[in-house]
């Protein structure tokens, strides 16, 4: 009986092996054992994820050098979290494809409610989580998506505008000097340049009206080659179906030829909500996309194919034709939702709504990093500490992933039977020191 429960089960047996596969790409050896532990943590049942109540669970007997060690680990220690996001990658995503192809890439942000302004990037701002100008600090991420599950693969803190000119608070948070502001769509068009070089399978580049609306980001996605379906907000204006700008004015004796393209009284774009407005009610169909909890998910949808029109009076050619994708519920005095895509011309409507629809992956993704392996509990105020606990996170978050693709869709944090002390009975890497056993 004594050998049935110290022998480590397969999970833990793949548990482990992950685990030493980031531990090495930590770097210095004496990250790796307290880099496990504190991914162990993560995946420990417990309703606060921060340092110290990890380290009691973790530790009981000698909660405070254990909770020395993390907090070193987090705060100190200068691994470099896109190395270990690359790791995770490298093991998650093979058996993500087990399920099915890469659908997407989904840019998003998150906000976490925050009081004080000495936390890194802290200040009053939009916070979705509460819906509101609020105290919070928000990071940006690029996740990549198969239709039945996501993952993390590029993460940053969006530092605004007043901390980035800030001396002072900069270095008390150790904000690196080499970071200087971005919009937040700088950051995601970073992190999706990061990952086309690094060669991660190419899906649809989803993202909300706050990224899709800005003409310059998805000039950024049409040049790596990649196509989109992004939100845009209803004033946005485009050419009618079958219209275009006026082309240049006639060339005359002397000077140069004309180039640009022109507009006129009679001849103008309209905005999008114009155009939805003026379709007729049999270019709306009944459309579902995805099975619900509790029933299908269904609504009416219309698409069109138009030019975008942000200022194209200083371009010499129109912009090119895309969809313009229109969800107009029954029962609504006016559309909802709107979607510009460059998927292509013979694309059927019912694939562009199920395209369109799958950002909503994202938001299971932060509801189970924050809620179970506390995304938002860092306690630190400094960049580093923000930064590394977040990549743990989404380590831990990885192999619940991975496992779940292995057929065990049920594996949750909290929920995978691991022993609380250390690294999986039995499990030792080579060389390294035993760990303290609690009782």
């Amino acid at each position: 009986m004594g050998s049935r429960l110290s022998a480590p089960g397969p999970q833990e047996r793949r548990f482990a092996a992950y685990i030493e596969g980031l531990a090495k790409a930590a770097g210095h050896e004496d990250r790796q054992i307290p880099l496990k532990n504190y991914c162990k943590g993560l995946l420990l049942p417990g309703d606060r994820k921060s340092i110290e109540p990890m380290a009691a669970r973790l530790d009981p007997e000698n909660i405070q050098p254990m909770r020395q060690s993390l907090h070193h680990l987090v705060a100190k220690a200068p691994w470099s979290d896109e190395v270990l996001l690359e790791e995770v990658r490298q093991y998650v995503l093979p058996n993500m494809l087990k399920q099915g192809p890469v659908v997407a890439w989904i840019v998003d942000d998150t906000g976490f409610p925050k009081k004080g302004r000495h936390s890194v990037g802290v200040t009053r701002q939009y916070c979705g989580q509460v819906g509101k100008q609020e105290n919070c600090r928000i990071a940006v991420s690029l996740s990549v998506a198969t239709w039945s599950s996501s993952l993390p693969i590029g993460y940053r803190l969006y530092l605004p505008k007043e901390w980035a000119q800030d001396a002072e608070r900069r270095e008390r948070a150790e904000v690196p000097e080499e970071i200087g502001f971005q919009t937040k769509l700088e950051i995601a068009a970073e992190q999706i340049r990061a990952a086309v070089a690094a060669g991660v399978t190419r899906g649809v580049v989803l993202a909300d009206a706050a990224y899709g609306n800005d003409s310059e980001f998805r000039g950024v996605l049409s040049e790596l080659g990649l196509q989109y379906v992004v939100g845009v907000q209803n004033s946005m204006t485009v050419w009618e179906p079958g219209k275009q700008p006026l082309p240049a004015k006639p060339r005359r004796k002397m000077g140069r030829p004309p180039r640009l393209l022109q507009r006129s009284t009679d001849h103008h774009p309209v905005s999008v909500k114009q155009l939805a407005m003026n379709l007729p009610s049999t270019a709306f169909r009944d459309i579902t996309w995805r099975e619900g909890t509790s029933h299908p998910l269904r609504s009416r949808f219309a698409a069109v194919r138009v030019r975008a029109a942000h200022r194209d009076y200083e371009k010499a050619e129109p912009h090119a034709e895309e969809w313009l994708l229109i969800e107009w519920p029954r029962g609504e005095k006016e559309p909802t939702k709107y979607w510009l895509s460059t998927l292509p011309p013979a694309t059927n409507l019912k694939a562009l709504v199920k395209m369109a629809k799958h950002r909503w992956i994202i938001e299971r993704d932060y509801q189970e990093l924050k809620q179970e392996l506390g995304l938002g509990h860092f306690e630190g105020r400094n960049w580093r500490g923000f930064h590394h606990h977040a990549t743990l996170c989404m380590a831990a978050y990885g192999f619940l992933l991975a496992e779940r693709n292995r057929f065990s869709p049920s594996a949750r944090a909290g929920h995978l039977g691991f022993h609380a002390s250390g690294p999986p009975p039995g499990f030792r890497p080579r060389g390294s020191p035993r760990t303290p056993r609690a009782t």
